[in-house]
């Protein structure tokens, strides 16, 4: 069990905590939920052990094992299912110390021990959870320097997962995850068999994940039984009888009042009326649960474009020019258009956000767009990106220098940055009020056009109810990508697919998507148990020529992967050159040059491909 009993906790002299009490028993799934600042992050950290208290005390009982999402994804140069793997610090320790044991009897207890913690059973359930977080075999033996921060994000969840530890401390889970992923994660984390605190401010992770809430407001620790969905409805039933028992009380502080103020100076009256003075006086007033807290979102209204605001015509796009991410694309947006952009991680989502704010170049088709159209870009990095050591207003004065600082602020304003935090450093903002200033920075123009790559990352549940509030009144158009069905269903009125490298109109809603889903999900899922019933063939010793013959074939594995390796870390550095805009104002014969250099790699890893795919298929066939 945790037990917190009585804890205050101050950071930078500011109270976090006072005075809160609050525990999680074994196998309670408990969503930690309250607004952005309030000490979520940092009361995880603190049941970590990376705080200490200033008073109280935390216990943690059962010899319970703590796991907590780093913040800090993997890195290097080893393949994604090796880090997995080595998350399981008894297992590796037991291997490498079994390899140079040479006591029979401790290598003996090594095994059983072995054996008891499923270590031959951990590689098929490290992948099966990566790949239940995305990534396909191919890209599980891959190296985690190859892949972004997002998806290396990912390899520290399953990292984590893997482990069981007996209480997991997560952190906003979901904000690195597609809607794919996410559906996995809330089937992981329904079935989860140890104790779970889970922070987040996705409505349906808390629906389905958790069977217990604990509000952080003001300091104070208030548990509700059930998911998010009950405690909204709990919560308002109790904000709705404090206000009766607060306009009671109120009432009957008039009466008293009325009374004492009519009769405390007269003479047969006096005693009643001191009496009445001192029931006063003993009136507690009563305190309110947190009503709703202003979340203000205010988009500056832009002047008015004629439409269309962008016409895509056949356009092919991506990083490289003979290897497109997305083909043959066309379509119109109007001033007054929401669309939603739905698709796995990886298809192309945020590449035509970046088409459509200008970053990439369509490598073929046409694209028109009028002179005095202004984009705001928000990216789901974006925040992570700001130089910590300097301020909102100096930020906002870097965009525009000739501006005037009182008018900076009052943008800032319309953002819920007040006036104390737009002098204040950006490292010590909180995650919802760095998306805060990045909203302020793209909207600075008053752009017609927002492009939001999740942008409810990091805010609140009020902070994304005045985000959605801000983008029904603002005025232009929005494409917007997001993992939050809320979000989606209450700002979109059409949805895009992306997937297979072409974008679609996506016929139906939000629900209608995630039944696909997970209809596609339930059918990959039967063909790898079909694949794996093939391969249910007794084993048979080979003979020493059998054997001769694997050994062979093991070799040549092994050599066409490190030769796969070696190409694509060359191909991964002439695609960043070919990215590269200044790569273009060289002589056309280094460019061409470069794009042959780049055919050439591209037909060497295919070649290696097939040698190991046909190597790999006779050895497992073997």
């Amino acid at each position: 069990m945790l037990r917190l009993d009585k804890i205050t906790l101050r950071v930078a002299g500011r109270p976090l905590l006072e005075d809160a009490s609050a525990s999680v028993s074994c196998g309670q799934r408990v969503g930690l939920v309250g607004p952005n600042g309030a000490g979520k992050t940092t009361l995880l950290r603190l049941i970590e052990g990376q705080l200490q208290a200033d008073a109280g005390s935390l216990e943690i009982t059962g010899g319970w094992r703590v796991g907590h999402l780093t913040q800090e994804p993997p890195g290097g140069s080893r393949a994604l299912i090796d880090i997995v793997l080595s998350a399981d610090e008894e297992r590796s320790r037991l291997l490498a110390e079994a390899e140079d044991c040479a006591d029979p009897a401790c290598l003996a207890d090594m095994h059983e021990r072995l054996r008891t913690i499923g270590a031959d059973s951990a590689p098929g359930r490290a992948a099966r959870i990566l790949a239940g977080l995305g990534f396909s075999g191919a890209q599980q033996a891959r190296p985690a320097s190859e892949f972004s921060g997002g998806w290396r994000m990912r390899v520290a969840l399953a990292s984590l997962l893997f482990r069981q530890p007996e209480l997991l401390l997560l952190d906003e889970p979901s904000n690195h995850l597609d809607l794919e992923a996410t559906l996995w994660l809330e089937g992981f984390l329904a079935r989860y068999p140890g104790s779970l605190l889970l922070v987040s401010h996705d409505r349906r992770l808390l629906d389905s994940a958790v069977n217990r809430i604990i509000h952080l407001d003001g300091g104070k620790l208030v548990a509700y039984e059930g998911n998010y969905e009950t405690f909204q409805r709990t919560r308002r039933e109790r904000q709705a009888q404090q206000a009766a028992v607060a306009a009671k009380q109120e009432a009957q502080r008039k009466h008293i009042q009325s009374f004492v103020d009519r009769f405390r100076y007269k003479a047969s009256k006096a005693r009643q009326a001191q009496a009445r003075l001192k029931t006063l006086a003993k009136l507690e007033p009563i305190v309110p649960l947190g009503n709703r807290r202003e979340s203000r979102f205010t988009f500056p209204a832009p002047q008015t474009v004629a439409p269309p605001l962008l016409a895509v015509d056949r356009v092919f796009v991506g990083y490289a020019a003979d290897r497109p991410v997305l083909k043959n694309v066309s379509f119109r947006l109007d001033p007054d258009d929401r669309v939603g952009l739905l698709g796995a991680n990886g298809s192309g989502k945020t590449t035509l956000i970046r088409l459509l704010a200008g970053q990439l170049r369509p490598l073929a088709g046409g694209m028109t767009r009028p002179p005095r159209l202004k984009v705001g870009y928000y990216a789901q990095d974006q925040a992570d990106q700001l130089d910590p050591e300097t301020t909102p207003l100096t930020l906002m004065l870097r965009d525009d220098p000739r501006g005037v600082p009182q008018r900076h602020r009052a943008h800032l304003a319309q953002f819920g940055l007040d006036a104390e935090r737009v002098d204040t450093p950006v490292r010590h903002l909180s995650g919802g009020e760095k998306a805060r200033l990045v909203f302020a920075l793209v909207t600075r123009q008053a752009p017609q056009l927002l492009l939001l790559d999740e942008p409810t990352n990091h805010l609140d549940m009020e902070a994304r109810d005045g985000l959605i509030e801000a983008l029904n009144d603002f005025p232009g158009a929005a494409v917007v990508v997001s993992h939050d069905p809320h979000l989606l269903n209450l700002v979109t009125d059409r949805l895009w697919l992306i997937a297979g490298g072409r974008l679609r109109a996506f016929e139906g809603d939000l629900e209608d998507y995630r039944r696909q889903v997970l209809n596609e999900r339930q059918l990959e899922k039967e063909a790898r148990a079909k694949a794996a019933d093939k391969l249910k063939a007794p084993r048979v010793k080979p003979a020493p020529a059998k054997r001769a013959e694997q050994g062979h074939l093991k070799r040549v594995v092994s050599q066409a992967e490190q030769r796969l390796e070696t190409l694509n870390k060359a191909k991964d550095i002439l695609e960043q050159r070919l990215a590269d805009p200044a790569s273009y104002c060289r002589p056309a014969a280094e460019l061409k040059a470069l794009r042959s250099k780049h055919a050439e790699i591209v037909a060497a890893i295919e070649r290696t491909e097939e040698i190991w795919l046909s190597a790999q298929s006779a050895l497992e066939e073997g």
